[in-house]
């Protein structure tokens, strides 16, 4: 079992950068894959990228493809997601995700596959 902590979120404006940020306190992340969603209220939790145990293979959501990168250190035991030209409607609740299912791409994007989450990093972008 693994416990996860996002951080890194705040206010940026459009065009701005951050970089988020997912640590364990609880557990070590290198032999799980990992996930980052995002849910705007009143919306569905949505994927944004994932990053398999190994690190070799990622996938991104099309909308974020170009501006995002998901990376992971294992000897920090974490994982990052560094978001570029940032745009109003990126605004969500962050979350980062983990499982250790084999790591398929058609459906490492559906939530119901990660079973450990954090509770999300508020991310905010102004135009």
């Amino acid at each position: 079992q693994v416990h996860v902590v996002e951080s890194g979120g705040g206010l940026v404006q459009a065009g701005g950068s951050l970089r988020l940020s997912c640590a364990a306190s609880e557990g070590t992340l290198s032999s799980y894959n990992m996930g980052w969603f995002r849910q705007a209220p009143g919306k569905e939790r949505d994927f944004v990228a994932a990053i398999s145990w190994g690190g070799a293979t990622t996938h991104y959501a099309d909308s974020v493809k170009g501006r995002f990168t998901i990376s992971r250190d294992s000897a920090k035991n974490a994982v990052y997601l560094q978001m570029n030209s940032l745009k109003p409607e990126d605004t969500a609740v962050y979350y980062c995700a983990a499982n250790r299912r084999p790591f398929q791409v058609r459906a490492i994007s559906q939530p119901n596959e990660f079973d450990f989450w954090g509770q999300g990093t508020q991310v905010t972008v102004s135009s």
